[in-house]
């Protein structure tokens, strides 16, 4: 069985608005066994979507398409594929009557363009949208079992909940369950990673390893199909146990978490609080972590200044460090974690300073960074790094590379 997503939209080409309604399908369609073969997108163009209606048919087994069931001209789907369907389209008098009493009850009238919301093929399954004034459809022609829905998520959801996932399950002998997790990994590039998982890559059947790419970190997606949700499972956690035998010491977590909520999350486990001495991040950590439920319980603060004046008073880096040394330096960073933990009292603290660009800067060049890091009583460390791109670029690069030192710092503590 193949499915295919259709996606009806000019905003969606322009991208005035994202696509996630075929994100959240596919996700639907996958938890019940059925694989997502394509995801097409096509403006409000009769001919090209009368093309993309039938490339779809000629190659997918199930067809959703998504939008263009509004009443404005551009709302084209209906008849683009009444071509293909060759039936015929009526007014389905239960969704008019609904369209009607929404404008009587709003005091509003009703044009007469709002009539076409209702029009249904003439062998259709209707299905009533209680959240909208366009019905979904189901239609089978050929093989191929046709589904409509309007684009508004909110409405698509409710179809897809209520009639669309239940319908397919009755028609199509549905056996398999595919699952996904996706392993997240950090402090190791992806290279490197594939490299120690090669062997595992290259037999892959059931399970799938997928390598994907992200800044500053790496993550796997696992998908294993089965007949069973207690066979899926088992597959992806023998194969996460092989990943992670070999490169479990960059693992960090799975699925939607974030190393930012992971180094919370080790702060409140371990109760711990933390500061920040901010220069070139200009307060871009600690905007990250507080972003979370729940970080008022760890953070304490952070404490942001630019120049080496503001270094001084705010901070209180010596003018001695900043004459001999400069504030792109180990040193710097030292003492601003220092300064920061004892300010702020917290039992950890973590400073940045560097060269962002695009100019250098104290002799500098772009993308020099120290990051120090300051744990209770035991000596400060400082890490060096050099990262490229653009001033932004290099800015969210060293906040990133701040969490993750702190992450390890954490986990071994």
């Amino acid at each position: 069985m193949k499915a295919e997503i259709v996606a009806v939209g000019t905003e969606l080409l322009l991208g005035q608005i994202a696509n996630t309604n075929a994100q959240w399908i596919s996700q639907q369609l996958a938890s019940y066994g059925v694989p997502v073969y394509f995801h097409t997108v096509v403006g409000d163009n009769m001919s090209r979507v009368k093309h993309t209606f039938q490339t779809a048919s000629s190659r997918s087994d199930l067809v959703i398409i998504t939008g263009g069931l509004g009443p404005t001209e551009d709302d084209m789907t209906r008849e683009a594929a009444q071509t293909l369907l060759k039936q015929e389209l009526i007014e389905h008098q239960e969704s008019m009557a609904k369209i009607e009493q929404y404008y009587l009850r709003n005091d509003r009238e009703m044009t007469v363009n709002n009539r076409k919301q209702s029009r249904v093929f003439k062998n259709a399954k209707v299905l009533p949208n209680t959240e909208g004034m366009a019905p979904g459809q189901i239609v089978e022609e050929d093989d191929c079992l046709w589904v409509f829905l309007p684009g508004v998520p909110s409405e698509m959801k409710v179809l897809m909940d209520q009639h669309v996932l239940p319908y397919i399950k009755t028609t199509f002998q549905l056996h398999s369950q595919i699952k996904s997790e996706m392993l997240r990994f950090i402090g190791i590039g992806e290279s490197t990673l594939e490299h120690q998982l090669s062997d595992l890559i290259a037999e892959q059947s059931n399970p799938t390893i997928a390598p994907l790419a992200s800044e500053g970190e790496v993550a796997l997606r696992l998908t294993a199909a089965g007949n069973s949700d207690e066979e899926v499972h088992r597959l992806i956690d023998t194969k996460k146990q092989q990943i992670l035998s070999r490169a479990g010491e960059y693992y960090y977590g799975s699925d939607e978490i974030t190393i930012e909520e992971k180094v919370r999350d080790l702060l409140k486990e371990k109760e711990l609080t933390i500061g920040a001495a901010e220069s070139l991040t200009g307060g871009l950590f600690m905007e990250r972590l507080i972003s979370f439920q729940g970080a008022s319980s760890v953070c304490k603060g952070s404490l942001v200044a630019y120049t080496p004046e503001a270094k001084e008073k705010v901070i209180e880096v010596p003018r001695f460090i900043i004459n001999d040394f400069g504030t792109i330096s180990e040193e710097c960073a030292e003492i601003m974690a220092l300064n920061a933990q004892r300010i702020l009292d917290t039992d950890l603290a973590i400073s940045f300073t560097g060269a962002a660009g695009p100019d250098a800067s104290e002799g500098h060049a772009p993308g020099i960074v120290y990051i120090g890091i300051q744990s209770c009583n035991e000596p400060p460390e400082v890490h060096q790094f050099h990262f490229d791109g653009s001033r932004n670029k290099i800015r969210h690069r060293t906040v990133k590379k701040g969490f993750e030192l702190l992450y390890h710092h954490l986990k071994n503590k």
